[in-house]
């Protein structure tokens, strides 16, 4: 049995950066988390609302006891999966114990699903990112096909053999976040589409009717290492995906379009709903992503002035009060029941925890559970149902 709702799944990426973790320890120094750069957020203009403050304070989510009131406030409140942002560098996993040690040890980790989202972007030094775009490259995110089988052995290993790992008709469901650099580390489309079919092979063998592989599709990239499709159809025909979205709004939308340091948050949404209207018709369902906000200021030195660098250095959509995030999760729920067949309907939220990229629906000192309390208006509290 696994918290779902009878008519949504409501899945919210997690940013697994919030626990020590031995390569943090070499890159950014010992014990460093990435509470450090909230607690060092500044104002960056007048009337910027930096820091942003924990109303729980700067706890370990590797712990099973933090774990499981995350899952209680996220459950209580209607969203009953969490994407897990997954990484794996140099043939391991990496910041993995918000999972392994802390969600998949909670003892009421059962009352909601979880799943992959594959993070396979490069992983640079933006912690806090240099006054350029001159970004020191920690570690790799493209694989070989034969990094890329060992990865898939050790996922079906940890994660998809438990019951409340989020299954689409009896199919794991695995995202993948940047489908052009995935391509290019195997060596072209040919070689990506016989990886991803050995992967399905291996998922199939085991009893999954299929694999349930979703792609991330964006008009425009973040990070500088990531690699915009120049023919999403193919890639999405090739590789057999059977969903797509966005991870967050600034894959659709430039927070600098509306002004900088600061724009609008509804004037993204406008343009997020034009550039998800483009998805109604594709070849596979589009499941809509709504930001819960964007102010990507606390990876940058605060004694640096602000200037629009690029990532991270982009402005902030200001007026994401929880009165707008409830208009932009009401036009999602809309856009999923008028174009998902199936159901539970997928909508995808960003995000739980993206405290430094001001993306967040955990409780912070001046908004409490506003946030959170919208996604219950909207979708119903999560109940209990066969997954």
């Amino acid at each position: 049995m696994t918290s779902m709702h009878q008519d949504y799944i409501v899945g919210v990426y997690y940013f697994p950066n919030y626990h020590r973790d031995v390569r943090n320890d070499e890159w950014m120094g010992e014990g460093w988390t990435e509470w450090d750069l909230l607690r060092q957020a500044q104002p960056r203009y007048p009337g910027h609302r930096q820091p942003r403050v924990s109303a729980w304070g700067q706890f370990d989510e590797s712990d099973p006891v933090w774990a499981a009131r995350e899952i209680d406030l996220a459950t209580d409140h209607g969203v009953n999966t969490f994407l897990y942002d997954w990484y794996w560098y140099d043939q391991r996993p990496y910041l993995q114990d918000a999972l392994e040690r802390g969600f998949l040890q909670a003892p009421n980790r059962e009352r909601m699903n979880f799943a992959l989202m594959w993070a396979n972007h490069d992983f640079r030094s933006i912690f806090p990112a240099p006054p350029s775009k001159d970004q020191q490259l920690l570690a790799r995110g493209s694989v070989t096909a034969e990094q890329f089988d060992v990865m898939t052995d050790y996922i079906i290993d940890h994660y998809f053999s438990h019951p409340n790992y989020l299954k689409v008709n009896n199919a794991p469901y695995f995202a993948i976040y940047d489908l052009g650099t995935f391509v290019k580390g195997l060596g072209g489309l040919e070689a990506a589409h016989n990886a991803i079919e050995q992967f399905r092979t291996k998922v199939r063998a085991l009893g999954w009717s299929d694999l349930h592989l979703h792609g991330h599709i964006f008009s425009r990239t973040i990070l500088t290492s990531e690699m915009s499709l120049t023919n999403p159809s193919e890639v999405i025909e090739q590789l057999g995906l059977a969903s797509t979205s966005i991870y967050a709004w600034p894959h659709f939308y430039d927070p600098d379009a509306g002004g900088f340091p600061k724009s609008d948050y509804r004037l993204a949404m406008a343009s997020i709903h034009e550039a998800e209207e483009q998805y109604r018709t594709a070849s596979v369902p589009y499941y809509p992503c709504v930001s819960v906000g964007w102010d990507s200021t606390p990876r940058t030195p605060a004694e640096e002035p602000y200037i629009a660098y690029g990532y991270p250095w982009t402005a902030v959509l200001e007026g994401n009060t929880p009165e707008a995030f409830r208009e932009a999760l009401q036009w999602a729920k809309a856009y999923a029941d008028q174009t998902q067949a199936q159901t539970p309907r997928i909508i995808t939220i960003n995000a739980w925890n993206e405290w430094t990229e001001g993306s967040y629906l955990l409780p912070d000192t001046d908004y409490g559970n506003a946030y959170l309390d919208v996604v219950h208006e909207v979708f119903g509290p999560s109940r209990e149902m066969k997954s």
